[in-house]
């Protein structure tokens, strides 16, 4: 038999049966697998994580605001920490390079003059251009260093006056992955439990440094600070400082300090953008964004005032629906059930199961079954059945009391306040459902504005968080382009200016890939509620305009009249 002729290793043994010996079965830990999975979270690239974090923290701030029915105040700095300030926060000597060829960025006397010859022409034709008066583009860095040796270091900062955290759960609540509060099954605008650790995460991988809590509750004497980082291995918060502060100034809410490895310059527009499309959807926020570095030309502070007080009712926690449980899911409910029979349990755990229904369905069940029987005894095959009949069954759909849409008012506020449109009409659907989820879907349309594009602008939000990426397979994206005729509407697809507003919240919401930027255009209960949505704002638009163009043309008439 082949198999039988001893096969070379790299080493030059031959495979003894001894090799068995050498596999030894690991475990990673939670937080091991996303360090090296990190794009699975948004931590794709140093710019693409400086984003990440900025919008990981600027979310928990406002769900911890609004937990407590508080107006949200958030204020968020990114810092710019040169490389030398960089070397002296971690202790180390900036030292003089001696061997210069051995750098990546190290440029041979003929590159360099070919360089700085290139550089010259294009001053040239800069000076030219201006001086004929013509319109002057930004000249971009020469491409011929390579500067990918250099890494840029940003302190984040993100303070808000939301709920804080109890003192002893703070190691836990940052340096544990896939712990967190929101597990429930409730609409939030996070889902994994992982935004903050992630960044932290990624400060221990690209700085070493640890990260920084303050904290405070309502009605707290004291200020709780630690500063801790993760065992990775281990997936333990290992904490440098705990203690408590004195709070004189009677502060509630967090503040969270991190140095991470990123890309401002590459990422600066979409920051901006995402601090903007965050303003519309939560006009009763107001945020303050501050970039500061050593050039003064650099800095950035943009304050983004609230609008308004009214918000939205805080989302409630709900129960299952019965057609969107599985298995594991059942038997987790099981466990933790306070009923004890299994017509209560019915009726306890689940959404929409009454009295009269749950008998009915025990009934069907078949004869292993009945109303007073423990829940706890049920075996594998028994959850399976139980399984099987909801798959099957009708249930009436769940309402969609326990979502907290932005509701009309503040869609509208907030296109007007950051849009300045010429026409707004805005449109929020009734509860729809799919696989047992209830979603409402709202929508704004917009024409005009200041800032705005000629053409589309989409913006999409799901569950109140602007989504930037992936923009081409979006439900939202499709259904503007392919779906709608905006001719009908007598409004203009390549002229006008047209912003597009559409606003998802759901218990769950079915985005594509872990990187929660798109919703798929597969879930037609989803794609026909924003076709719909976005057609009853076109319909106001085109009332609207048919008004003003018969004012424009008695107005006319009125001229030629007179004339």
């Amino acid at each position: 038999m082949e198999s039988e002729s001893p096969i070379e290793t790299k080493k030059g043994r031959s495979k003894t049966p001894k090799k068995a010996k050498e596999s030894i079965l690991k475990q990673k830990s939670p937080a091991e697998f996303f360090a090296e999975n990190k794009n699975i979270a948004g931590f794709d690239n140093p710019g693409k994580c400086l984003y990440t974090t900025v919008r990981e923290l600027v979310e928990n701030a406002l769900d911890s605001a609004e937990s407590i029915s508080e107006l949200p105040v958030v204020e968020i700095t990114i810092e710019e920490i040169v490389k030398s300030k960089f070397n002296s926060m971690i202790g180390l000597v900036d030292r003089e390079r001696v061997d210069a060829e051995l750098y990546d960025d190290f440029e041979t006397a003929k590159a360099r003059e070919k360089r700085l010859a290139k550089e010259a022409r294009a001053q040239e034709l800069q000076a030219k251009n201006a001086a004929l008066g013509k319109k002057v583009k930004e000249s971009a860095a020469p491409k011929g260093v390579k500067g990918r040796g250099e890494a840029s270091f940003f302190r984040v900062t993100c303070k808000d006056n939301g709920r804080g955290m109890p003192h002893d759960d703070i190691p836990n609540m940052f340096g544990r992955v896939l712990s967190g509060t929101k597990y429930g099954l409730k609409q939030t605008r996070g889902k994994f439990g992982l935004g903050a650790k992630m960044a932290l995460i990624w400060s221990k991988m690209s700085t070493g440094l640890p990260i920084e809590i303050s904290s405070s509750m309502k009605s707290q004497n004291y200020v709780s600070f630690c500063r801790l980082d993760i065992d990775i291995h281990r997936n333990i918060p290992h904490v440098h400082l705990h203690e408590k502060r004195d709070n004189k100034d009677r502060w509630h809410g967090a503040e969270i300090q991190v140095v991470i490895e990123g890309n401002w310059t590459t990422y600066r527009s979409k920051i901006l953008h995402y601090m903007r499309q965050m303003a519309v959807i939560t006009p009763y926020a107001q945020f303050l964004f501050k970039f500061v570095s050593d050039s003064p030309d650099k800095n950035v502070t943009i304050k983004f005032a609230r609008r308004t007080d009214v918000m939205p009712p805080v989302p409630v926690e709900t129960k299952h629906h019965p057609s969107s449980v599985d298995i594991l899911l059942i038997k987790r409910l099981i466990a933790e059930t306070s009923k004890t029979n299994l017509m209560q349990f019915l009726q306890h755990e689940f959404v929409n199961i009454g009295k009269s229904l749950a008998e009915r369905l025990i009934g069907e069940m078949g004869p292993d079954f009945s109303p007073k029987m423990a829940v706890k005894s049920l075996t594998d095959q028994q959850i399976v059945r139980i399984h099987q009949l909801f798959r099957q069954a009708k249930f009436d759909d769940p309402s969609g009391d326990c979502l907290s849409p932005a509701g009309e008012y503040n869609l509208r506020l907030g296109i007007i306040k950051e849009l300045h449109p010429d026409m707004v009409a805005t449109y929020s659907g009734s509860a729809q459902v799919f696989e047992g989820h209830p979603f409402i879907v709202e929508a704004g349309v917009s024409l005009g504005g200041k800032d705005v594009k000629h053409g589309l602008n989409i913006f999409r939000f799901a569950n109140r968080i602007p989504l930037l990426f992936e923009q081409g397979g979006d439900v939202v994206t499709r259904t503007a382009l392919k779906r709608i005729n905006w001719n009908t509407y007598k409004i203009n697809q390549t002229q006008d200016k047209i912003g597009v507003f559409v606003s998802i919240v759901s218990t769950k919401v079915p985005f594509k890939g872990t990187g929660k930027e798109y919703i798929g255009d597969d879930i037609s209960e989803i794609a026909t509620a924003v076709k719909a949505a976005i057609k009853q704002c076109c319909i106001q638009l085109k009332s609207k305009i048919v008004k003003k163009m018969q004012a424009r043309e008695q107005q006319e008439r009125k001229r030629n009249l007179s004339k």
